[in-house]
């Protein structure tokens, strides 16, 4: 289904999904013209769009080398890939291909708060988001995360707190944050970007125009190149020094959240456990105070915050077995840290599996020697991680979420952990990782 586009030069959305959707509801609101395109001949969403926007002009299926022609910017949803080849022409054409992130950046009228990084940019973002809250400020948070960005933008709006995947940021020029963050680096996505240096670059674009950028010290592809008079400051799970924030141990041998030398909350105070929990609580306060937010209510919501849905959520435990549902945990970086937050060693029953992404499974070695006693494979995945770990500790295999519940449940023995924590992306059995994560509890809610 395809309506003629007009000759005039125009503005061109590709990707009707939410992000597309957010698009054009915000270009309409600026009078200004555009047009729709799908690669798919029917998106799940054309009958809204066209209920909502019934004048716009539409394209669907495949892009033809010259579709762009007549575009004097293209809006690129962070689904698709600017290799494209009719992508690749109009930048070729000097046709500016941005994104929605950088239309919200021209916008925004509050300072905004950036937060990447391979691992922990959801619970950063939401743990920031209530501590501004708590302190009383009115903020937008999305992105990556919930609501799309331009769908944020509110006059009322004091503080903007956006979580960025490298897809979005590929397309941006200048997003001119007041803090960015890239809270980690390790490989992902390998089947979109050719090398870690281009995955690498892709993150460190939301520090384009940044004023202030936070530094993750145990981390050094988290630090980014910055120019004269760009305030930097860092977070690490080491002693801290002047304008950093780390951990320091008390005489009692307690362990303390810090910033420079001041004690600022026990660890064994804090909602959310493992050390890669602990090193985005300090992520959280290190942006709160770039912006002067307060100790106080930053504390306090530290205290009471249990951490996100599929993100190392314990479940229960039975005949002395704990249940945990890792979902979230779409890449290796995410598990080998789900892993390493087990306080004892060689007592986890791994579930891995999924689509794999173009990963090394074979990092997942030196983890799973130390801390796993039995694995079981799931997804596309499966063969790939048995024959990368090659024989390093037993495998077995498993058809779905529930068969590999009840397998666990006779591996494990009391003191064991049940760690659902996959390594890989969902969508070869489920929609998205929050299906996979429910299905999982839900078939440990079964077990008897």
């Amino acid at each position: 289904m395809s309506q003629l586009i007009a000759s005039s030069k125009t503005k061109m959305i590709i990707g009707m999904g939410a992000t597309g959707f957010s698009v054009a509801r915000h270009l309409s609101q600026l009078g200004q013209h555009f047009v729709m395109l799908d690669t798919r001949q029917e998106p799940p969403l054309l009958d809204k769009f066209i209920a909502e926007f019934p004048e716009t002009p539409l394209l669907l299926g495949d892009l033809s080398l010259d579709s762009l022609n007549n575009a004097d910017e293209v809006i690129l949803s962070p689904g698709l890939s600017r290799q494209i080849p009719a992508i690749r022409v109009a930048i070729e054409s000097d046709i500016p291909v941005i994104n929605d992130i950088e239309l919200f950046a021209r916008s925004a009228r509050a300072p905004i708060i950036a937060i990447t990084g391979s691992n922990g940019k959801s619970t950063v973002t939401t743990l920031l988001g209530e501590m501004f809250i708590a302190a009383g400020h009115p903020i937008g948070i999305g992105g990556n995360l919930g609501t799309p960005a331009l769908d944020l933008l509110d006059e009322k709006v004091k503080f903007y707190i956006l979580e960025l995947s490298s897809f979005q940021l590929e397309s941006i020029s200048n997003l001119s944050a007041e803090a960015a963050t890239v809270l980690n680096i390790s490989p992902d996505h390998m089947d979109r970007y050719k090398t870690l240096l281009d995955y690498h670059q892709s993150k460190h674009r939301i520090f384009n125009g940044a004023r202030q950028v936070i530094i993750n010290r145990d981390d050094r592809l988290s630090a980014p190149l910055v120019g004269e008079g760009v305030k930097s400051s860092s977070f690490g799970l080491n002693r801290p020094d002047l304008n950093c924030f780390g951990l320091l141990a008390a005489e009692d041998g307690e362990i303390w959240l810090a910033y420079e030398f001041e004690k600022l909350i026990p660890q064994k105070q804090l909602g959310i456990r493992g050390s890669h929990n602990i090193s985005n609580a300090l992520a959280a306060l290190a942006l709160g105070k770039a912006v002067n937010l307060p100790f106080q209510p930053m504390l306090k919501v530290l205290k009471k915050f249990n951490g996100l849905p599929h993100r190392y959520q314990v479940l229960k435990t039975l005949h002395g077995v704990t249940y945990i549902n890792d979902s979230k945990a779409t890449n290796l970086g995410a598990t080998i840290a789900a892993i390493n937050a087990s306080p004892i060693s060689n007592n986890i029953v791994l579930l891995v599996g999924g689509q794999g992404k173009g990963q090394d499974f074979s990092t997942l070695t030196d983890s799973i020697v130390a801390a796993v006693k039995q694995i079981i494979l799931i997804g596309e995945a499966a063969s790939e991680i048995d024959t990368a770990i090659s024989g390093k500790i037993d495998t077995m295999y498993a058809i779905s979420i529930e068969s590999a519940v009840v397998s666990s449940q006779k591996v494990a023995k009391s003191g064991d952990i049940v760690l659902l924590s996959p390594g890989c992306a969902s969508y070869d059995m489920f929609s998205n990782f929050g299906e996979r994560g429910d299905k999982f509890i839900s078939a440990v809610e079964d077990l008897k």
